[in-house]
Formats: C-alpha cells, structure tokens, sequence
C-alpha cells in the first residue's frame, strides 16, 4: 500500500505495545507520545495506525490497539467534542482518506477475529463522520461483496460485524436507500442453512441494529416474513448466543411494529417466547421475559393514552388479557428462582419476571388478582422462604393496575402478616415486605385505615435498624408517607403525631457511625421529603432541626484532617452533601421564616465550601442550598454576596466541571430574581463570565442553555441598566441561532441539545424585553425583532418539537407584542406562520394547563397587537 506520505520509514508498534503495559507511567508515557504525533500531524498520526492495523507483521494485541485508537480519533460520546473530531478528519487530504480507508477495509480480511471486528468499529466510526457529508457512497456496496462465497468465514464474520457497528451507529435515515441491500446481506447470514454459528451470530446482531431503519421492508409483506421467520427459526438455534440474540430481535420488532403483530403472534411468537422463558440458559429466558415486559409495556401505554383523550386505540391486540392466564402462572414460577447469595445490584430472572408482573398488571388492571391471589394465599406461609418472597413480592406486583376498590380489602387482609414477616428471619423475606409496604404507601394509602397506618409507621420505623437492604425500603416506604398527603400547603397532616417519631429515627440511623452509604443517602433523601412535605402545625420542629443540622456540618468539617483512606474520604464528602440536601429542604420550606437564622446557614456553608474536596459533590449541594437562602432572604442576601463572591466567580470560571458550573449559574439566576437592581453592583462579573462562556466552543452542552437562560434573568432583573449590553449579546444570540439551525439531527442528543438551546434563546429574549420594557426602553429592541421572528418561525418549522419549546415560542410571542406599542409590529404578527403556531398548539389535546394558559394570554397580546 502506497500512501501520498512516508510511513514505512517509521513503526509506532512498540509505543502501541506500551499502551497495553501494566506499568503506569510506561503506559502514560507511550499515550502521550501518540497524543503529540496527533496534534503535531493528523494525517501522518492516522497513517501510521493505519500501517500497523494493516500489518500482518504484528500481534493482534497491536493491531486492534491500532484500530481502537483510530476508531477514537474519529468518534467521541459528547457531540461537541464529535464534531470537532469530525472537522479534523474532513480536513484529511481526500485522497489520503481514501487511502486509509482502503485499508481499513482490508483489515476486515485478517486472519484474527479481533482485528477484523476492530477494522470494523473503524469503518463505522468513519462512516458516521462521512455518510451525513454525503461522502463514502459506496461503502455499504465496497462491503457486500466480502461475503461471497470465495472469502473465509472470518471475513464474513467480520464484515457483518462492520455492517451492524455501522447501522448501529448512524441515523437509519442516512441509510434507508441501503436497506435492501442490507438486509439481504445479513439474512442470508443469518439463515438457519448458514454453517458457521459465528457467522450467524454476526448477521443476527447485524440484523438487530437494521431493524429501525429496514420499515420499508417491514411494511411489505413478503419481506416482512422473511425476516420474521429467520428470526423465529434463530430463537431454535442450537448455538445459545443466536438464540439470545434472536429474542433481542423480537423484543425490538415488538417494539417497533407492534401494529403488524398479531398474525406473527398467533402462528409462532407466543409458543417461541412460552417455551423461551423455560429455557434452561437463564440469559434465554431474561430475552424471552423482556419480550412479554415489552407487550405489556406498549399496552399499557395505549389503554393509557386512550383513555386520556378519550378515543379508541387505531390498533390494539390486547396481547395482555389474551395471555394472562398462561402467562401469569410462568412469571409466579420464575419469581422463585432465586438463591441466598444472589447479589441485589446484578439482573436475574427473579426480579425480571417480578417487573414483568407488574406490567401485566398495568395492562391488565383488576383481572389479574384471580390469577395471582391464589399463588399468594398459598404461599405466604410455605416452609421453603423462595416461595414466602415471591408471593410477598407477587402481592406488592399487583398493586398498581387494578382499581383501588378491588385491592383495599386484600391490603387488609395481608398486612398483619406483611407486618409480621418484617421480623422474618430471611433478609430476602424481611426486604421484600418492606418493599411491598412501601408499594401500599405509594399506591393505595388512600384506602387505610388510621390503625393500619400506624402499624406500617411502627414497623418500618424500627425496620430503620435492620440490615442496608431492609433499613433502604424503610426509608422508601417513609418517602411515599410523606409525599402522598401533599401537606406543604395544610395546616395539618395524618402523618403530623408520627412526624417527630419518624424523623428522630431517620436521623439517628443516618448518623450511625460507620453507617453504609446507600442507606444513608436513602435515610437523608427520606428526611428531605419529610421536611419539604411537612405541615404548618411541624413548622417548629423542622425549625428546630437546623441547629442540629448545622452541629452535624460543622462537625464533619472538623473530621475531614483526620480522613485518611480514599473511601473513608468519599464516604465523609458523601456525608456532607447529604446534610447539604437536607438543609435545602429546610430552607425552602420554611422560606422567609429562615430569616432569623440566615446568618448562621450562611456562614457554615462558606465554610463547607472553602473546605470541599474537588472530587465531591458538596461544592453543588452547598451551592443548592445557598440558591434556597436566596429564595428566603430575597433582598437581604446582598449581605451576603461579598463572602461568597470569589466561590461563585471560580465555579463559573471552571467550565471543565460541567456539572458545578451549570449550578452557578443557575445560582446568578436565583441572585438576580432576589437581588433585583441591586444585582448591578456584580453586573459586570456576571456578564463578563456568562458572554465567555457562551462564546467558548468548547464548554460542555449543558452549559450554553443555562447561560442563555441566565442573560434573560440578568436583563429582567435589572431593567433599564442591561442598555449597554443589547447589541453584544444580540449579535452572540444570532450566532448561536445560527449554530443551533446548523446542527444535523442525526441522534438524540443533538435534538435534545438544539431543544434545550431554543428554549435558552426563547428566555433570553423574554427577559430582554419584559426587563427593558419595565424600563421604558423597550424600543432597543426594535432593530432586532426580525431576527428574533426568523428565530420563532425556524423553531416552529419543528413539527417534532417538545411542548416546552412550543411554549416558550409562544410565550416570547406575547412578550414582544406586549413589549411595543399597539401596531407596531403588526406586519410581523399577520404572517400565517404564527397563526398556524398558536392554532396548533391550541388543539393539542396533550397541551399542559400552564402551556394553555400561555397560549391564551399570548394570544390577547397578539390581538392587541394587530387590531
């Protein structure tokens, strides 16, 4: 191979073997030598992988460490940093990409499987960079003929390898006009006459990634059974990862094209998937689980939504209620399947047939209670503890779906012996009945009796002292408490006699030395929702909690010198933003009653922050809980401003800690709605730092929409004084509009990240003109109110769009035609676009009560405007 540049004079092997070396800083070394050839010549960086992926000389272990570095030349997880890394390699001199290329696809003709499945990640991460720009057309035909009958079953293996990294990797629009070729590829090598197992693993995987954009296929009929059939015949395979994969398949053709399903159904897929979920390969029967999780799911949510708009479902198969006699009986089955040492953070089939019950109890409403009840009177009392826990945890499946009515009288039927078996001596037994508690507080309270609450408080308030596992679904079953009487308004509460007795034992659990973490962040998060959730008549006790809570932080500030192991250290840190989270509870709770106190709140958080480590999260839960002081204290947080100042300034400086800075500036935010005009005095610290993120090109994607959203507050905030800053931050606006109408949507994230960027841009106009309009300086605006309506006009064009945007869209529209005087702007609002806007959004039956209201008084303004 002859590249337009020197390679062959130089080898990079042995710095790639030194990228596998378990000497760290022999590895650290060899990473940043290659890090330097990247930066100092792209091309000839991209070359010499290709070399050494390409060579025949080298290990597998070089060739696929060559491969992976190229494939993460060109691909990254963050968008922002993708397109940069697209950029790059668009800049490549075509005909040295073409080159490389060439020789990727070569690689797919190694000897070593390992190789060619890296040459394919490669081709795929290439293809994704190239494909969207039009470019490499004739990749998927330059692949095809590599599984003809003269290449080896290892090229084969790999190629189809490469066409299920590509399919899974781009938007299945770009490849729709390869579909057919595609899917014929990878269904002859998936066909049950196909010889080589691996082969047929690789086309089914394949075939699995092909099945979002294959729907033109899918909609004709005899491809549809062509493809339903080598799946069907693949769920058959002797070898158990085809078979795993061919249930994967189905799961994903039920998710898809539900609508085409029912003839598929009665002839094979109810029979595969029975059989399928009493398969002796557990990972078998987890597929065959999630397909019928899968069905109920989907139906579920169209009873839902049918009953919300009050219309029959286009199409409804009630697979659900079809099956639930023979299904149900399975799942109770499987639910047994569990061992004593079976770890509670790993999936297994117990817990998935236990989440498929509950979905087919969603689906199914009141008609599954004969169908389990008989299971759980059986076994509640059974000798073998497999058998009490799954009916525990068959009882507390079934809670949700059916009408209240209908589970009331069995709630209390069981719960003297739910609350009997918190003293079981099986901690599986003891876990899941608080859990099953939990599950009455959250579903059913409403049907309890004050006897029967208090029996469930009695025992889950001393289950706080059992085992993590158990003391964790204590705590849960206190969060539904809480939450359900909604008591923050009241005057009193059902839960207000139990409020002090709950909260003395979460607290003293909480601070159990040597505590385990999960449980105390359940017990702290459960004290947060007490407090938030409380009544008037607790108001003194959660009062009262503050100085307590405020000895607790002073003392881990005390401790932290004397931390000495990475854990110890986290475990402390973690402490201390939960008391973090706590106190923000309070504060926002007792709102301007925290006055009295303020003082004191703010003093000990300065003091938690300037002795935060970096590698915690108490920087942003102090951050959160000075953002609720700001709440309360309204104007009189200014005294506060010149202590935390510098904390607030070098958070939003440190753009790398993404998290910590988008908090910040939603801090400035919380500031300017407190401060008022009294935030000019820090104006120019704010703007100053907000534009430069704006203008960075490298910051995070969170971090744009929340500045953007802060401009909008900062102009409102102070009014007439925001003058000075019209024109720069309208001229970044337009560039950032630009940007944003730029970006392909070809995933997700992008779409997310353009949504969340027009509603940023929606509220940064919005506080522009209600803050200069507040002023009588809305007129500053009106050189810019053509580029603010080609902003709206483009984001309407979105029929896709998320209802938040619509009204913010919206919303900036009755701002403007509230902003200027009647008929100033009447040419722009009679464009037809804007009455099609708001004719929309009005017969959106799923529209919010606030977007409603919004599009009401948008509107009026609207009319006035125009009349």
């Amino acid at each position: 191979m002859n590249f337009p540049f020197q390679l062959m004079t130089m080898s990079i092997s042995g710095l790639l073997e030194n990228t596998l070396s378990p000497i760290q800083n022999v590895r650290e070394e060899a990473v940043a030598q290659l890090d330097a050839f990247s930066k100092d010549n792209f091309t000839h960086y991209m070359g010499l992988l290709c070399q050494e992926l390409s060579s025949t000389q080298n290990g597998s272990h070089i060739r696929s460490s060559a491969g992976l570095m190229m494939k993460n030349a060109v691909t990254a997880k963050d968008f922002e940093r993708q397109e940069e890394l697209s950029q790059r390699w668009l800049h490549v001199d075509p005909q040295a990409r073409e080159q490389i290329k060439q020789a990727v696809l070569q690689a797919l003709r190694a000897n070593e499987s390992s190789t060619g499945k890296v040459a394919g990640q490669v081709i795929a991460a290439i293809a994704n960079v190239e494909l969207p720009q039009g470019q490499w057309q004739d990749l998927i035909p330059s692949l095809l003929p590599k599984l003809g009958g003269t290449e080896s079953e290892t090229t084969k293996k790999s190629t189809l390898q490469a066409i299920g990294f590509i399919c899974e990797t781009l938007d299945p629009n770009i490849l729709e006009t390869h579909s057919s070729a595609i899917l014929t590829a990878v269904a002859e090598g998936a066909r049950k006459e196909q010889p080589n197992n691996e082969v047929r693993l690789a086309a089914m995987q394949a075939l699995y990634n092909s099945l979002e954009f294959i729907r033109g296929n899918f909609d004709r009929e005899a491809e549809r059974n062509y493809v339903m059939q080598i799946v069907c015949e693949s769920t058959q395979c002797e070898h158990t990862d085809v078979q795993v994969v061919a249930f994967e398949c189905l799961v994903k053709i039920m998710t898809l094209y539900y609508e085409k399903m029912g003839f598929y159904m009665e002839k094979a897929l109810y029979g595969l998937t029975l059989l399928g979920m009493r398969h002796v390969n557990e990972k078998v029967v987890l597929q065959a689980i999630e397909f019928w999780s899968t069905v109920f799911e989907l139906e579920a949510d169209i009873i839902y939504e049918s009953e919300s708009i009050g219309e029959a479902p286009q199409v409804f198969h009630n697979f659900s209620a079809i099956s639930l006699k023979e299904i149900a009986p399975i799942l109770l089955f499987l639910m047994t399947k569990k061992e004593e040492d079976d770890d509670e953070d790993e999936w297994n089939v117990s817990m998935a047939a236990a989440t498929c019950l509950q979905l087919l109890s969603s689906a199914t409403r009141s008609a599954i209670v004969a169908h389990v009840l008989p299971f759980v009177e059986e076994h509640i009392k059974n000798p073998d503890w497999r058998f009490r826990e799954a009916s525990v945890m068959a009882f507390g499946s079934i809670l949700e779906g059916p009408e209240p009515k209908d589970v009331s009288p069995l709630v209390s039927l069981a719960l003297p012996t739910l609350i009997q078996l918190m003293n079981d001596p099986v901690i599986h037994i003891k876990d899941t009945a608080a859990w099953t508690l939990g599950r009455i507080c959250e579903l059913v309270m409403d049907t309890l009796t004050e006897q029967e609450l208090q029996s469930i408080i009695q025992a889950v308030t001393l289950g706080l002292n059992d085992s993590p596992r158990v003391a964790s679904n204590c705590a849960w079953c206190i969060i539904n408490l809480s939450e359900h009487p909604g008591a923050a308004d009241q005057s009193s509460s059902l839960l207000d006699k139990y409020f002090q007795g709950m909260l003395m034992a979460l607290t003293q659990a909480a601070e159990k030395p040597g505590q385990d973490t999960n449980f105390r962040a359940a017990a702290y998060e459960a004290i947060s929702t007490l407090v938030a959730n409380s009544s008037n008549a607790t108001m003194p006790i959660v009062s009262n909690l503050v100085s307590s809570l405020l000895d607790s932080l002073n003392a881990t500030i005390a401790q932290a010198e004397q931390m000495v192991g990475a854990d110890e250290k986290r475990a402390h840190y973690d402490h201390q933003a939960n008391l973090c989270s706590v106190l923000t509870s309070i504060v926002r709770r007792l709102g301007q009653h925290v006055r009295p106190i303020a003082d004191n709140i703010m003093q000990v958080l300065l003091h938690v922050i300037s002795h935060a480590s970096k590698n915690s999260t108490v920087m942003e839960d102090a951050f959160l809980a000075i953002g609720a002081l700001t709440t309360a204290c309204e104007g009189d947080f200014a005294r506060y401003m010149e202590a935390f100042m510098p904390f607030l300034l070098s958070a939003l400086e440190n753009f790398e800690e993404h998290q910590m800075c988008v908090i910040a500036i939603g801090l400035v935010g919380d500031i300017c709605r407190a401060l008022n005009e009294q935030v000019v005095v820090y104006y120019d610290h704010f703007i100053q730092r907000i534009a430069h993120l704006l203008e960075n090109p490298t910051v995070h994607r969170s971090i744009k929409p929340t500045c953007l959203s802060c401009v909008g507050d900062l102009a409102l905030a102070s009014g007439g004084h925001f003058e000075r800053f019209v024109q720069p931050f309208m001229t970044v606006i337009a560039t950032l509009t630009q940007s944003v109408n730029a970006i392909p949507l070809s995933t997700t994230e992008k779409y997310d990240y353009v949504c969340q960027m027009r509603e940023g841009i929606a509220e940064a106009y919005v506080g522009m003109a209600q803050g200069l309009k507040s002023a009588e300086k809305g007129n500053l605006l009106l050189p810019y109110t053509q580029s603010i309506f080609h902003f709206i006009q483009s984001a309407a064009e979105d029929s896709e769009r998320p209802e938040f945007v619509t009204r913010s869209l919206i919303g900036l529209l009755g701002d403007l035609a509230d902003t200027f005087p009647p008929g100033i702007l009447k040419p722009s609002f009679g464009m037809p676009w804007i009455e099609k806007l708001l004719k929309e959004a009005k017969h959106d039956r799923n529209a919010s009560p606030q977007t409603k209201e919004i599009i009401k008084w948008a509107k009026e303004m609207i009319r006035r405007q125009v009349m």
